[in-house]
């Protein structure tokens, strides 16, 4: 519930800074599984860390966890992982569900009794939400957030914020690089402030003394809706999510927009500052038929259009970039209609089973199903700090600009072909694929 008095927000720089190893700018969002983040252990990774209670519906299982013991993995195998990674950014679950520092405690949700933490029913919001059912009723109300029926902590309280601070330092002193913190505009930006003024510097086993975590924050604001996106990037990092909508009605084509408007992409468009944004092409609930940006958002289902989009993302300097790293599965049409099961990383029938590990093809791409997008080649790493310039359209669906004089890239979503000659050497990358 979002709750409490607006205060003066205090700016933390160092939050917006992505923990990254040298040579490496992107982050992967690798969505329910462990084994992948052991195996590539050059990249990082997005995945909830705690323990869980049992939901039937499985396409809810990340909103399960409060504490570091689940389906994916216990915490000792988490302190593996981070040690083999080096530098991983773990995702931060929904701050209302708890945080306990101890794994494989009893509790009771329903009474909201939580006694390893321990929180009590005084500890949440119940009954602060003054409607007649007690959820949202007018998404123009601020007030009106309790969201999705999931327990939600009093975050203004002080005890609260401590406890949910102390779970993040334990992170922290295992060796994480940063968090995702997800539905931040159902929390008020001086509460989140709080919590992120009390976390640790990194573990100097890996990061460099002082060095302060790296936030970002999930705050879906695709315009019409009374809370902001610009409320919370003075905290930290905060997810764009015009990006993904717009770049996807232009590949589509769709309101007669076109490639060659792109030249002034980002800011120039009404995105948040550069420095303050996380850009990717789609999310798991794209992929799964629902999500913001809706039907335009294109996902690797998309395949030629998902290729265009992400090449031309991890082309542009514009924010900080996160890659997915999906599967496959069966959909079914219905009627017409394509019905998406939506699961999490394997099979509904073995829902409770450990994640599959995931074979490696001769060409480094992934087998079983699995699409591995972080694994495509770009050069984003390659032209990193290097100016946007020689930019170059047809005035329709065909662009062309350089980084410097480190890469050059063209992009053809016209049905026509273009001849262009290059006066030095370049990698040329089309529809995702270098030639």
């Amino acid at each position: 519930l979002r709750m409490g008095c607006i205060v003066k927000l205090l700016i933390l720089p160092a939050l917006f800074t992505p923990n990254l190893k040298n040579g490496r700018i992107s982050i992967v969002h690798l969505f329910e599984v462990l084994q992948m983040v052991v195996n590539e252990t050059h990249n990082q990774a997005d995945l909830p860390p705690s323990e869980h209670i049992m939901l039937t519906n499985p396409w809810k299982s990340w909103r399960q966890r409060y504490q570091m013991f689940s389906r994916s993995g216990t915490e000792e195998e988490l302190r593996d992982t981070i040690t083999l990674s080096k530098n991983v950014i773990v995702q931060c679950i929904y701050v209302d569900v708890g945080t306990p520092s101890s794994c494989g405690s009893k509790f009771n949700g329903n009474k909201e009794d939580f006694p390893s933490v321990p929180y009590s029913y005084l500890d949440f919001n119940d009954g602060k939400c003054k409607t007649g059912s007690g959820h949202i009723e007018n998404y123009h109300d601020i007030y009106q957030v309790y969201f999705l029926d999931l327990l939600d902590l009093a975050l203004e309280k002080d005890y609260v914020r401590g406890k949910l601070a102390a779970y993040l330092n334990k992170l922290i002193d295992l060796g994480v690089a940063g968090f995702r913190v997800d539905a931040c505009k159902h929390m008020w930006p001086g509460d989140l402030t709080n919590v992120y003024g009390r976390l640790k510097t990194l573990n100097t086993k890996w990061f460099p003394s002082g060095t302060k975590p790296f936030i970002y924050q999930e705050v879906i604001d695709l315009g019409g809706e009374p809370i902001k996106a610009s409320e919370y990037y003075g905290l930290a990092r905060v997810t764009e999510f015009k990006h993904s909508a717009k770049l996807g009605t232009v590949v589509r084509k769709w309101d007669g927009e076109k490639l060659s408007y792109l030249k002034n992409w980002g800011e120039g468009w009404g995105f948040m500052p550069s420095d303050r944004g996380l850009v990717f092409v789609d999310n798991h609930d794209n992929q799964r038929g629902h999500g913001a940006g809706g039907a335009s958002v294109p996902t690797f289902w998309d395949s030629r259009l998902y290729k265009i989009v992400a090449g031309l993302m991890l082309a542009h300097p514009y924010g900080v970039t996160r890659v997915m790293s999906s599967y496959r599965w069966d959909r079914k049409n219905v009627n017409g209609k394509v019905i998406v099961i939506r699961m999490t990383g394997w099979a509904l029938q073995a829902f409770l089973m450990d994640p599959l590990s995931y074979p490696i093809n001769p060409d480094s791409t992934c087998g079983d199903n699995w699409v591995c997008e972080h694994r495509w080649r770009t050069f984003r790493n390659v032209v990193n700090g290097q100016p946007l310039s020689n930019w170059w359209d047809n005035g329709n669906n065909q662009i062309a600009f350089s980084h410097g004089s480190k890469g050059f890239i063209v992009i053809n979503n016209d049905d026509c072909a273009k001849h262009m000659y290059i006066c030095h050497t370049e990698c040329i990358i089309g529809y995702g694929v270098k030639h």
